[in-house]
């Protein structure tokens, strides 16, 4: 039914030979979520959101939470019984075959690559709104800006990218303590921001609620999505953790949970004190943001504002008087946004490692350096793609473009939980999804529904790159495959250990 599929059992041959200890409960797999999620979304997307919901946009982080909590559900299931490298790629290509896997591989490029750029072009909204607010100075748009946000060239989102991507080749990684650092200065920045801004909030500033209807609450949730993406870390654990059918769900909705009371007290922050009313046209039709034109006119309104800053939050702080406390903000983004950077490059270079030992890339993307030890090759190439993505497109568009390929992604995973759950019902599960002829569905056409609501330039692109990834099957990968020639690779760890030659699985 779906072709070429790679066992299960050869899948789980490196994972049964290394047992990782269970050593996480509830409360570390929360942090850890929390953690994964906080980053660009919150910081950078409100102004997208607000001008695509205005006040609504509150709405839409409930629904994109929403989506995510049925969806990450779907996905520790397949986490705890495949938990070896390859994400919801690995998953698609036990359960549904090698095509589909291809298909969520290559969206998973749109997902983690084109999110890096998305947060490198957050980075530089802050970093250079720090410097020229401290410093009084005025940086060029040309320099600081790509084409389609009224400059030439987003230089510093290009230089962090090249930076991180310099760290990943000679490997250099986050240790817990440095993580759990920047989780604290995250969410410590957000908790400063929700202190002095709801007190100064104005009811007034909430009316109209929606003024674009529901059509708009829909949109901003479709890009406030990207606001949530990392929550899948915490699937991937599932391994580690003790009592893994009581402490996932915890720590799956409690990260969730958290990050979406904070995102409503912030969102409720700027809503209140600046107001975030869409800017509309001569038909009550709301404006695209990121021109020039559009960032002249938001500095003008005064009490009715648009909150349209690449920093939105330390732009915020500003406006209501607290301009250096907004420095720390901006600070605070760019001491932590970088990890994020680091996370998705990472997990990009990570699942072309995997294709390519699968045969379905070319073998020199998984050579592996010789003092390093890293996936050099892979890692420089991404990292140059990622560059280009943040020198010259803006962040809205990064974003709504990568939350294309997740929706894809997380569509493929609540599907193959329902197949192996019919197919295979007696295989061990560390963790079940609950209700799961309901949890499904419901994150199946969650993910429809969102990338219904993406705009139409971002659905058209995410149709043309998987074309472009059909026309690269079947020219290359379909006939190099391991699978389709008779081999599994089944030994992870070794790459001078050849493939183990098994009858081919039609």
């Amino acid at each position: 039914m779906f072709g070429r599929v790679k066992p299960l059992d050869a899948i789980l041959a490196t994972a049964e030979k290394k047992s990782l200890h269970r050593s996480l409960g509830p409360f570390q797999l929360t942090m850890l979520g929390v953690g994964a999620v906080i980053g660009t979304g919150i910081f950078v997307l409100t102004a997208e959101a607000a001008q695509k919901a205005g006040p609504g946009m509150m709405i839409s982080f409930v629904i994109a939470g929403f989506v995510c909590a049925v969806a990450a559900l779907c996905y520790a299931e397949m986490a705890s019984m495949v938990p070896v490298s390859g994400s919801a790629y690995t998953y698609s290509y036990a359960v549904m075959g090698e095509l589909i896997a291809w298909m969520v591989g290559w969206a998973l490029i749109l997902e983690y690559a084109v999110a890096a750029g998305a947060v490198s072009v957050g980075w530089s909204g802050y970093v250079v709104g720090l410097i020229e607010n401290a410093f009084h100075i005025d940086i060029p748009d040309l320099l600081v800006r790509g084409p389609y946000d009224g400059g030439l060239i987003n230089l510093p989102a290009m230089l962090i990218a090249a930076l991180v991507t310099w760290l990943l080749v000679i490997g250099t990684k986050e240790s817990a303590s440095v993580n759990a650092v920047l989780v604290a200065i995250k969410v410590s920045a957000l908790t400063l921001f929700i202190i002095l801004a709801l007190p100064v909030m104005k009811m007034q500033n909430f009316e109209p609620f929606s003024p674009l209807g529901f059509s708009g609450i829909g949109a901003a949730a479709a890009s406030i999505f990207f606001a949530y993406v990392g929550f899948d870390a915490v699937s991937t654990a599932a391994e580690e953790t003790k009592n893994p059918q009581r402490n996932m769900p915890i720590g799956l909705i409690g990260s969730l949970a958290i990050c979406t009371v904070f995102y409503l007290l912030v969102a409720a922050g700027v809503i209140g004190s600046v107001g975030a009313q869409p800017i509309l046209d001569g038909q009550g039709i709301g404006m695209e943001p990121g021109s020039r034109e559009l960032a002249a006119q938001c500095a003008s309104i005064g009490d009715q504002a648009v909150v349209c800053s690449k920093e939105a939050l330390a732009w915020t702080l500003r406006e209501i008087g607290w301009p250096q406390i907004g420095n720390l903000i901006g600070l605070a983004a760019g001491l932590a946004l970088p990890s994020v950077i680091l996370m998705m490059m990472f997990g990009q270079t990570r699942i072309f490692f995997v294709m390519s030992r699968d045969g379905l890339l070319p073998a020199s993307f998984s050579k592996i350096h010789p003092r390093y030890k890293t996936p050099h090759v892979i890692t420089i190439l991404t990292g140059i793609f990622v560059a280009l993505f943040a020198a010259f497109f803006p962040v809205g568009l990064l974003a709504n473009i990568s939350n294309s390929g997740t929706l894809f992604a997380f569509a493929a995973v609540s599907i193959a939980v329902l197949v192996i759950r019919r197919r295979e019902p007696g295989r061990h599960r560390p963790f079940r999804t609950p209700a799961i002829y309901l949890t499904a569905p419901l994150a199946f056409f969650g993910c429809l529904y969102l990338f219904y609501k993406l705009d139409p330039k971002s659905q058209m692109l995410f149709v043309i790159w998987a074309a472009i990834g059909l026309v690269v099957y079947y020219a290359y990968s379909r006939s190099r495959s391991h699978v389709g020639r008779g081999l599994v690779e089944v030994h992870e760890e070794d790459d001078d250990v050849p493939p183990q030659s098994v009858p081919p699985i039609s």
